[in-house]
């Protein structure tokens, strides 16, 4: 396993996280995901055997579950050799009170004193302006005077802008950022990823494999790997991408089976940054081209079409389809289209007013769009 600087916090973190947001479950009667206990914690230790520091869970995560299964799992003695990570939401607490119960009740779960990193989670424009006007960063810090927190950080699903003005709030400890071999200019991108290290910030990647979409090249992509004469799966060109970068401090992969993680682990063990070529990169190049290929609708997720008048998450749902082509991954796109449709934000709840289509940089015929993307989205996999 290769170990990476955590930002300036002073100590080195596995080049892998486990990301414990897709351990091993079933669904119940309801849909709601049940963690099979057994081979999760089996995996975490195995992952904490096998160098793994540094540990990713969440409030939200398997209805606050994932926190308890981790506390469970690192006890007898595997806590206090690696680094335990969770989040709390600023749309889950509407005070301070609330807000230190919820922390409490966390480390409870985590059969913890302390949380190594606590992130203000999913934040975008909105949560950023609940964020501060709750004054939840003070809260933080009054938890990292009590002991209860060793750094603060926050995990990021926006723009750029957003990103730098974010990153400049604040003396954050790290910033956990989507990236991956399709979303170099997305969200936080590569440039503003280089800002943030530039700052000192950790610098932890989240959906490197795209929600396990990478995993699976269609054909055409297939093609490129193949042809190339140094031969690597999918996963692995993909995790590859990502550690190459020297500013990052460690990707997060989320592993469903003990396969999964033992071929993460073997990925890692040689996950030392600047590995890739010209010709490397060239060959990425190529895959991104292809994908951006089977892309149905050409939404840069700008949201500059957003609010829409009636609450359609219009970005969201360009997204989803436009994921659905790319990786056929079905049965993840309707799970999280089912979001979209219980906010009532889906397609249908468009009434064709024209508002989103006059601001919209990239000129797409949203009206038209919108209801293609709801029947693919709704009849996915069939």
């Amino acid at each position: 396993m290769q170990y990476r600087d955590y930002g300036n916090e002073g100590y080195k973190v596995s080049a892998f996280g486990m990301g414990c947001m897709r351990v091993p479950h079933v669904k119940d009667e309801h849909g709601n995901k049940i963690i099979q206990r057994e081979e999760a914690i089996k995996m975490i230790r195995y992952a904490a055997d096998h160098g793994v520091t540094y540990f990713d869970s969440a409030r939200m995560y398997f209805n606050g579950d994932c926190d308890a299964l981790l506390g469970e799992a690192l006890a007898g003695g595997y806590r206090e050799k690696v680094k335990v990570v969770s989040k709390i939401p600023p749309r889950f607490v509407n005070s301070e009170e609330e807000f230190n119960s919820t922390l409490d009740d966390m480390l409870k779960k985590l059969q913890t004193d302390y949380l190594d990193v606590l992130l203000t989670h999913d934040m975008n424009r909105e949560a950023w302006d609940r964020f501060q006007q709750m004054g939840m960063y003070q809260w933080m810090e009054k938890a990292k005077q009590a002991g209860k927190i060793k750094a603060i950080g926050f995990s990021f699903h926006d723009d750029v802008e957003l990103f730098r003005e974010m990153v400049d709030a604040y003396p954050w400890a790290m910033a956990q950022i989507q990236m991956n071999i399709l979303d170099v200019n997305y969200q936080a991108t590569v440039e503003g990823m280089k800002y943030a290290a530039s700052k000192g910030l950790a610098i932890v990647i989240m959906e490197p494999l795209r929600g396990g979409g990478l995993a699976n090249a269609p054909a055409s992509v297939q093609k490129i790997y193949d042809e190339y004469p140094e031969k690597r799966s999918a996963v692995e060109w993909a995790l590859r991408f990502v550690y190459n970068f020297p500013e990052v401090s460690c990707v997060l992969s989320g592993v469903s089976t003990m396969e999964q993680l033992k071929d993460n682990i073997r990925i890692f063990e040689q996950a030392e940054p600047d590995v890739m070529s010209e010709e490397d990169l060239a060959m990425i190049g190529r895959v991104r081209e292809e994908y951006n290929k089977l892309i149905k609708v050409p939404c840069t997720g700008c949201s500059y079409c957003i609010p829409c008048p009636k609450g359609v998450n219009i970005p969201r749902i360009f997204y989803l389809y436009n994921s659905g082509s790319m990786y056929g991954d079905y049965e993840m796109i309707k799970e999280l289209y089912g979001f979209v449709l219980s906010a009532n934000a889906d397609a249908t709840q468009c009434i064709g007013c024209g508002a989103c289509e006059k601001k919209c940089p990239q000129h797409i015929h949203i009206i038209d769009s919108l209801p293609k993307a709801h029947e693919a989205l709704i009849n996915a996999g069939k």
